[in-house]
């Protein structure tokens, strides 16, 4: 194992080394550029025997991946915000087809108007397409799960295409130390792709995408969604094999000082590292806070969320998108669906929008949030819509202003 200095785009793009697909297609779009320029960099110097397919536009990108990928393939792409929005078509198709294509998306905020820093709406638009969604905190998550994503689609119990998100900019252009694995480990953990049924078979013919009317296109989306089920059991095993050859250990979510935590922020991505120093330092003032990550968004992790949850008197969901017309963002939306019908349902949970184009959450706008959130435990008082965090004229977005606060 060696220790290099990488971005989150160059540890991805170091782990699609590794991984050594059969087929790359691409289309450039910030700030997911310099991930493919580094590729295509790979392919130059002859150290990947992939073919690189440079195509006109994201539409075509994953296009061409899904080819790929039902030939026979071990495809692979990437992209960010209005790429991912041009690929709309082609997601479901990816995933209703059932082929095992790994995507890295760089999280960028969608037009209009036009932002290419990072927010969660390009993902989260996409959460119900079918595709399986894994968020990283910080390069070093990016790159493993890479790799780890790989052996997830192509499970013959799951079959699903993966996402690989990371914040733009953020991670995707801030250099970390990143343990990197040798080749040959990687190799042998992902082994080799030979799927059952492939195009160019063709002494085993087999029809990919034909009509399915109302005879039996109900049935196809339940197993897909069946797949989806099987992932929520294996994507832990999966897990655990990494950690085995890596000694760094995933699930699907992450608690953090929760043992005792009557307070919960939960959250994805980056600003979860921002959380846990927050944590750190209201727990040295006395505050009985702790923090929980969502790292596989899709499947949503159900069971974990509830048991992590158990303990709290009152919960906070940070929300880097809008789910424009809803009562609250999607992983909000998510979070309180889980604990209906629960000992939990009457929890209260507020949910928090922050983040947006790009805007900068500092350990001061946490620290408020969790200000708030012992007011609402001591008053219960639950705010009905979304806390804007950041946003100008609600910079009083916290109780403060009504004379409460909490003792340093």
């Amino acid at each position: 194992m060696k220790v290099k200095a990488l971005t989150g785009n160059e540890a991805v793009a170091e782990a699609m080394r590794q991984i050594n697909p059969d087929v790359v297609a691409a289309y450039p779009i910030t700030p997911q550029t310099e991930l493919m320029h580094k590729f295509t960099e790979f392919v130059a110097d002859g150290l990947v025997d992939t073919e690189m397919i440079l195509v006109e536009s994201e539409h075509s990108a994953l296009s061409a991946t899904v080819g790929a990928s039902a030939a026979g393939a071990r495809a692979m792409t990437a992209t960010s915000s209005q790429g991912l929005a041009l690929m709309w078509e082609i997601l479901y198709i990816a995933a209703g087809l059932r082929l095992p294509i790994v995507m890295a998306v760089i999280n960028r905020a969608l037009s209009a108007p036009i932002n290419i820093h990072g927010d969660h709406s390009d993902t989260m638009g996409a959460r119900d397409s079918g595709w399986i969604q894994i968020f990283s905190e910080n390069s070093q998550e990016a790159y493993d799960n890479t790799i780890i994503a790989v052996r997830i689609a192509e499970h013959p119990e799951i079959l699903l295409p993966v996402m690989v998100t990371m914040d733009g900019f953020i991670i995707s252009h801030t250099m970390e130390r990143v343990e990197v694995l040798d080749d040959e480990v990687v190799k042998s953990f992902i082994g080799e792709y030979n799927p059952k049924y492939k195009l160019l078979d063709v002494k085993n013919p087999v029809t990919f995408g034909p009509l399915d009317l109302q005879d039996y296109y109900f049935e196809h989306k339940r197993a897909q969604a069946e797949a989806m089920e099987n992932a929520y059991k294996l994507i832990r095993e999966i897990d655990e094999e990494y950690y085995k050859i890596s000694g760094r250990k995933y699930a699907y979510v992450e608690p953090y000082e929760i043992d005792d935590a009557e307070t919960v922020l939960i959250s994805l991505g980056s600003t979860a590292g921002t959380i846990k120093d927050v944590v750190d330092e209201l727990r040295l003032r006395g505050m009985k806070v702790g923090a929980l990550k969502i790292r596989v968004y899709r499947p949503f992790p159900r069971d974990e969320v509830k048991e992590y949850l158990s303990n709290a008197s009152v919960v906070g969901v940070m929300d880097r998108s809008i789910a424009f017309g809803s009562v609250c963002g999607p992983v909000c939306l998510d979070v309180k669906a889980v604990l209906q019908g629960t000992k939990m349902a009457n929890l209260p949970v507020v949910n928090y929008i922050y983040g947006l184009g790009g805007r900068d959450i500092s350990p001061k706008d946490i620290e408020k949030i969790f200000f708030e959130l012992e007011k609402v435990k001591i008053t219960g008082e639950v705010p009905n819509l979304p806390r804007y965090v950041g946003v100008r004229g609600e910079e009083d977005y916290v109780g403060e202003k009504k004379g409460f606060k909490i003792k340093n």
